[in-house]
């Protein structure tokens, strides 16, 4: 570990240990600001430029803006369309936001002063608004709504080294929605939360962007007693719906896949005649945990629309 290596050569090998169980939030906080002062303080200009130069998390993303925003007012207007509240994101989240509610390992993560990160995830920054959300609701006199819908495009960015790729970068935008609700028994709310993704997607890709061949790949997971029979459940559900759609349940992946509960749902598109995961969504239970309230549900979904536009352009 470079961390403790680097506490031993200073001769203060409990630091780690001093800086994160001995002080305060607030007191780390102050230490660290006082810290980034003082190295804001030894640069100069030209280390600056340094700096910007060969940080691979600083440079602008390499794409055409106009035609981005384009295509993703086009996704904001599904997503009105389906009842989904548009929300813009702060740039930074509570520290922990994906680490401490999801499988998403800190270290992936941006972490900032403050107590707070760079949104790795939005799905997770919007899991902690419908939390907000529905306790606002409970202390006022509002009736709460059955279901909470927000939706956001959000520019990510995640830690891990990226291959050397042109175009490729440590930061990129994703569309994101969320579906919020409560078990209502039978996993109706499963059921209709599958069947209004599927609606959403269709109507997006083949309606709205002519991307016909469209396919949902409903991968079971743990977290529910029989993820077999649970997803068959509510594939059954959304085929009697709608019978035009492309729906598979591949065999024998149950896995060991501990982010999404009880389902996946992939999204696979066909462009130039190759099959691309262009989309992941799936139920986790952060709003569980959040609200400690094993009655709520949630239902995920980002679409890689920075990818999507690089293909479609």
């Amino acid at each position: 570990m470079i961390a403790q290596k680097i506490a031993e050569r200073i001769g203060r090998p409990d630091l780690i240990d001093v800086l994160a169980n001995e002080l305060t939030s607030s007191e780390l906080t102050s230490l660290l600001l006082a810290v980034f002062d003082r190295k804001a303080q030894q640069l100069s200009p030209a280390d600056l430029l340094r700096a910007y130069q060969s940080n691979r998390f600083v440079k602008p993303a390499d794409i055409d803006v106009v035609g981005l925003h384009s295509l993703e007012s086009q996704a904001f207007a599904v997503f009105n369309q389906f009842g989904f509240s548009p929300v813009e994101l702060a740039p930074v989240a509570p520290l922990g936001s994906c680490s401490v509610i999801s499988t998403t390992g800190q270290k992936k993560v941006l972490s900032a002063t403050r107590q707070t990160e760079v949104v790795a995830d939005a799905t997770n920054a919007l899991a902690l608004h419908v939390a907000d959300t529905r306790l606002t609701t409970r202390k006022s006199a509002l009736l709460a709504p059955e279901k909470l819908r927000f939706s956001t495009v959000h520019r990510h960015l995640r830690t891990p080294t990226l291959p050397d790729i042109p175009g490729m970068r440590s930061h990129f935008k994703i569309a994101c929605f969320v579906l919020a609700g409560r078990d209502s028994g039978g996993h109706q709310f499963e059921k209709e939360a599958l069947a209004e993704h599927v609606a959403l997607m269709k109507a997006l890709f083949r309606e709205t962007l002519h991307i016909d061949k469209l396919t949902f790949r409903c991968y079971p997971r743990k977290g529910y007693a029989d993820p077999v029979a649970f997803v068959t459940k509510l594939v059954d559900y959304v085929r009697e719906q709608q019978a035009d759609v492309h729906i598979e349940i591949p065999e024998n992946v149950v896995g060991e896949n501990n982010y999404y509960k009880g389902l996946q749902c992939k999204i696979v598109i066909e462009h130039n005649g190759q099959s691309i995961d262009i989309g992941d969504g799936g139920f986790v239970d952060w709003t569980q945990q959040l609200l400690q309230n094993r009655k709520e549900r949630l239902f995920t979904a980002g679409i890689g629309i920075e990818m999507l536009y690089r293909l479609l352009s």
